[in-house]
């Protein structure tokens, strides 16, 4: 967990560009590309599960692994909770239509070009998204 005096509000422009690199990365299943966006003590946490991972090439591997062997490209949402980014992620279902997955909650310190990915919470819970007044799920065609 980053000390409270590292924790950053990140500015709209500096949120946008680490959540549009996160996206990229994510959804490209780029384990390089996470592992630059994630601090070194990167933490992941899955609730309700008991999954914890721990430090940036762990953390990067098990996303990159989950998003490859999804059978297609997630689809995703920039959303934000209690104040700190978040991005919904949709997962591809038969008949080309993407389903509610999760709500990942990113724990960001630093700003501007020193901001990094402290903590992944991804809460494993699709009824969660009528509350960021999202859809259950989005068609093929969509492009959010």
């Amino acid at each position: 967990m980053p000390d409270e005096r590292e924790l950053a509000e990140p500015t709209d422009a500096d949120q946008r560009a680490l959540l549009d690199q996160y996206v990229a990365a994510l959804t490209g299943a780029d384990v390089n590309a996470l592992m630059r966006l994630l601090r070194e003590d990167a933490e992941l946490q899955m609730p309700p599960y008991v999954t914890w991972i721990a430090g940036r090439e762990a953390v990067a591997r098990f996303l990159a692994v989950r998003a490859r062997g999804s059978g297609g490209a997630w689809r995703m949402v920039l959303t934000g909770a209690n104040g700190q980014p978040a991005v919904a992620t949709y997962h591809p279902e038969d008949g080309g239509v993407y389903g509610a997955h999760a709500v990942q909650v990113l724990t960001v310190t630093g700003t501007g070009s020193g901001a990094a990915i402290a903590r992944v919470v991804s809460f494993l819970d699709a009824s969660l998204f009528a509350t960021f007044g999202l859809p259950p799920e989005l068609p093929a065609a969509s492009q959010p």
